[in-house]
C-alpha cells in the first residue's frame, strides 16, 4: 500500500476535515455551511499548538498542577512506557497511514505535524489507553516523517479530577483553546487587525460581539502532549 500513500493522502486529508473538526469545534455541524466554519476552526487550532513551548495566554487554559501524590511518578511512567513500546511500530509513517492517522495540513510546514485518527478520538471520549493516543506528534524530514511523540484527548466535560484519573495532574498538565474569538464569517482567520482567531487579540465575548466575532468559549476538548522518547521527565511532558 506504501506505493499509493502519495495518491491515498490526498483523498484522507479531504476525508478527515470534517471529522477532526469536531475535536476543536466541539460542533455536531450539519451543514456545508457548519463544516466550513469546523474546518477553520481546526486549522485555526493546530496552527496555534506548537509543542515545547509554553503557552500560557488567554486562549490557552491549562490544568493546575498537583502535588505528587503516592504513586504518581511510578503510574506517569507506566503510562510512558506503554505509549513507547505502542509507538514502537510508527517510526515508519506509512504505517500510521494505513492504520487511518491522517496528517493535518501536509501541504504547510509547521514544527509538528498531528497525524490524527478518527477511531481513537472515540475511545477517547470514554476511556484512557495509553497504548491508543488520538494522534501522532511528526517532524517533517527530506524524505518523509519523524516520530516525535502523541497527543491524547478528552471530553471537554471533564472535571480536572477525572483528567488526573487519566494521566497525573502532579506531573503534566492538560490544555484546551479557549476564548476564541471568531472572524464575522465564523473562520479563525485574522483578517486585518489581528483581533480574531486563536492567536487574536480578542478573549471577552463581549468585545467580540462589538467587533462583529462569533464567540467560542472553549474549542473543543482537553489535550496533551506526550514525548515518551524524550530522556527527562520534563520533556517527556512538556507541551
Amino acid at each position: 500500500m506504501h506505493g499509493h500513500c502519495r495518491w491515498c493522502l490526498g483523498k484522507r486529508v479531504v476525508w478527515a476535515v470534517a471529522w477532526w473538526a469536531v475535536i476543536f469545534s466541539g460542533s455536531n455541524a450539519g451543514s456545508a455551511a457548519s463544516d466550513g466554519r469546523d474546518h477553520e476552526h481546526m486549522r485555526g487550532a493546530v496552527e496555534a499548538m506548537t509543542p515545547h513551548q509554553p503557552h500560557m495566554g488567554p486562549h490557552m487554559k491549562w490544568t493546575t498542577l498537583r502535588p505528587v501524590g503516592a504513586g504518581d511518578p511510578e503510574r506517569a511512567n507506566r503510562i510512558v512506557q506503554a505509549l513507547r513500546q505502542a509507538l514502537d511500530k510508527y517510526t515508519d509513517y506509512h504505517v500510521a497511514l494505513d492504520e487511518g492517522f491522517i496528517p493535518m495540513h501536509p501541504e504547510r510546514k509547521p514544527r509538528h505535524y498531528h497525524f490524527a485518527n478518527k477511531e481513537r478520538r472515540h475511545l477517547a471520549r470514554v476511556q484512557f489507553d495509553a497504548a491508543q493516543p488520538t494522534a501522532l506528534l511528526y517532524k517533517k524530514t527530506s524524505d518523509g516523517y519523524e516520530l516525535e511523540g502523541a497527543m491524547f484527548t478528552a471530553p471537554r466535560g471533564m472535571t480536572e479530577d477525572e483528567l488526573n484519573e487519566r494521566i497525573p495532574l502532579s506531573i503534566a498538565r492538560w490544555h484546551a483553546h479557549v476564548n476564541i474569538c471568531l472572524a464575522p464569517d465564523g473562520s479563525g482567520r485574522r483578517i486585518s487587525r489581528r483581533q480574531f482567531g486563536f492567536k487574536g487579540t480578542i478573549a471577552d465575548e463581549s468585545e467580540c460581539r462589538q467587533a462583529g466575532g462569533q464567540f467560542v468559549a472553549q474549542a473543543g476538548g482537553w489535550m496533551i502532549h506526550v514525548y515518551p522518547f524524550e530522556a527527562t521527565a520534563e520533556n517527556i511532558w512538556t507541551h
